[in-house]
C-alpha cells in the first residue's frame, strides 16, 4: 500500500489515488502542454515564413529567441521551486507563458513576432518545475526513473504538435479562414489549455508528500534558497552536467524549430508530412527518455552516480554519430531511420542525465536542476546561431553539432567522478544487499 506521507519508492503507472501518484500524473500532462505551446509555432513556421517574408536570417533569430528567454527562466523557477514550492511556482509560470502564446497571433511583422517568441520561451521552464517536484515525491531508488518517464511524457508534447498543429491549422483554413489568419488562430488554443492547468495544478497538487511548504514543518522541510544555490555552482559536476544536457536537449529543442522546415527544403515534403515526419522525433519521447533513466538508475545502484556518468557519456558519443549521418544524406528514407537513430541516444541521454541531478546536491535540487537545465538551453541558443548563418548550410549545422556532442561524450566519460562520501554510500548498499 502506498505511503501517504512519505516519498514513494515504487512507481505504480496506473495508480492516482495517492497526492505522489496524482502529482506525478498532473506534473508530467502540465509539461506536455507546456511543450505543446512553446514549439506550437514550429510546424506552422513555413506559413509563418510566407505571411510575414522572413529572411533565413531572420528565423534563425526566432529560433534563438525561443529558447534564449529560457536559460533565465530555467533558474529564477529553479530557486523559486526551493523557496515557494513546485505547486505555486508552476501555476505563476502557467498564467505567464499562456499569455504571449495566445497573442504571438496578433504579430504582423517580424519584429512583434520575435518578441512573442522570445516571451514563449519561459514557458520552457516547466521543465525544472516537473523534475524538482518529481524529485521529492520518489525515494531515491526510482527517481532516475521516475524523473526520465515524467520528462519524457512531457517531451512528448514536441512530437504532438508538429503533428496537430498543421492539423488544427487545415481544419481551420477548411472551415473558411485564410492561411494567414488560420495560423494565428491555431496558436489560441494551446495557450487556453495552459489557463485551465494553471487551475488544476494549484488545486489538486501538494508541494511535498508531506503537504503543501505553508502547512508542514518548515523546520523539517524548510526549503530557501539562499547558500544552497552557491554550493550548487560551486560543484564542478553540476556544470558538466549542464554542458552535457546541452549536448542533448539543446539538440532536441533545436530540431524541434527545424525539423519541418528541413524536411520541406530538402526533401520537398509539403507541411502536413513535414510535421509528421518531425514528430516521429518528438513521439520517442514516449519511451527512449525513459529507458535512460531505466538504465542509470540500475548502473548506479552498483557503481555510484560515476557508473551514471559513464553511461551518460556513451549515449551522447552515439548521439553524436547519429546526427552527423543524419546529415550526411540525401535519401529520405535513411534520413528518417538515422534520426530514430540519434533521437533514441539523444532522448536517453536527458533521462540518464537527470537521473543523476538529484545526487548532487539534496539541499538544493531546484538550483540544480535549473542550472543543468538551462544549459540545455544555452546549447540551443549556440546550435540556433548556426542555422542562421549565411555561410552555413542546415546540412553544415547539423555536421558541426554532431562533432561537438561526440566530443562531449568523451569528455564526460573521462572527467565525471564521484565523491568519497558518495563512493562509501555505494559500497555500504551493495554490502547491505549481500547480507540479505
Amino acid at each position: 500500500m502506498e505511503n501517504k506521507n512519505k516519498p514513494l519508492d515504487k512507481l505504480n503507472l496506473f495508480s492516482f489515488s495517492s497526492i505522489q501518484m496524482r502529482t506525478f500524473h498532473i506534473t508530467w500532462l502540465t509539461f506536455f502542454f507546456c511543450f505543446f505551446g512553446w514549439f506550437g509555432i514550429a510546424p506552422l513556421m513555413p506559413i509563418v515564413r510566407e505571411d510575414l517574408a522572413l529572411s533565413k536570417d531572420e528565423i534563425g533569430n526566432l529560433v534563438i529567441a525561443s529558447v534564449f528567454a529560457t536559460i533565465f527562466a530555467r533558474i529564477v523557477f529553479g530557486r523559486l521551486c526551493d523557496s515557494l514550492g513546485p505547486r505555486l511556482t508552476y501555476t505563476i509560470l502557467l498564467i505567464l507563458g499562456a499569455i504571449p502564446i495566445i497573442f504571438i497571433g496578433v504579430s504582423n511583422d517580424y519584429l512583434s513576432l520575435l518578441i512573442f517568441r522570445f516571451f514563449i520561451g519561459i514557458i520552457g521552464a516547466s521543465f525544472v518545475i516537473t523534475q524538482f517536484h518529481t524529485s521529492v515525491m520518489f525515494d531515491s531508488k526510482i527517481v532516475g526513473t521516475a524523473n526520465a518517464i515524467a520528462a519524457g511524457w512531457g517531451n512528448l508534447g514536441g512530437g504532438v504538435t508538429n503533428l496537430v498543429m498543421p492539423l488544427i491549422f487545415s481544419a481551420i483554413v477548411s472551415i473558411g479562414f485564410t492561411k494567414f489568419v488560420a495560423w494565428r488562430l491555431a496558436m489560441i488554443i494551446p495557450g487556453i489549455i495552459l489557463l485551465v492547468l494553471a487551475f488544476v495544478y494549484y488545486n489538486y497538487t501538494k508541494d511535498t508528500p508531506y503537504g503543501n511548504y505553508r502547512e508542514i514543518n518548515k523546520e523539517l522541510y524548510k526549503r530557501s534558497s539562499k547558500g544552497k544555490f552557491n554550493k550548487a555552482i560551486k560543484d564542478y559536476r553540476t556544470w558538466l552536467l549542464a554542458m552535457a544536457y546541452a549536448a542533448s536537449f539543446g539538440m532536441e529543442i533545436t530540431f524541434d524549430n527545424v525539423a519541418a522546415i528541413y524536411f520541406v527544403d530538402y526533401f520537398k515534403a509539403d507541411i502536413v508530412l513535414a510535421g509528421a515526419l518531425a514528430s516521429i522525433f518528438g513521439i520517442m519521447n514516449l519511451f527512449a527518455r525513459a529507458l535512460g533513466g531505466i538504465y542509470a538508475d540500475k548502473i548506479g545502484g552498483k557503481y555510484g552516480i560515476k557508473g551514471k556518468g559513464i553511461f551518460l557519456g556513451i549515449t551522447l558519443v552515439l548521439e553524436g554519430l547519429g546526427i552527423i549521418l543524419f546529415a550526411n544524406t540525401n535519401n529520405l528514407t535513411i534520413a528518417v531511420i538515422s534520426m530514430l537513430v540519434f533521437a533514441l541516444f539523444l532522448k536517453m541521454a536527458n533521462g540518464a542525465n537527470f537521473a543523476i541531478v538529484p545526487f548532487i546536491n539534496k539541499e538544493a535540487i531546484g538550483s540544480v536542476s535549473g542550472i543543468v537545465a538551462a544549459g540545455g538551453n544555452i546549447g540551443a541558443v549556440l546550435a540556433g546561431f548556426l542555422f542562421k548563418s549565411a555561410s552555413l548550410s542546415y546540412k553544415d549545422a547539423f555536421i558541426f553539432i554532431g562533432i561537438t556532442v561526440f566530443v562531449i561524450g568523451l569528455l564526460f566519460m573521462l572527467r565525471f567522478n564521484q565523491t568519497k562520501k558518495e563512493k562509501e554510500i555505494i559500497l555500504e548498499n551493495l554490502e547491505l544487499e549481500s547480507a540479505s
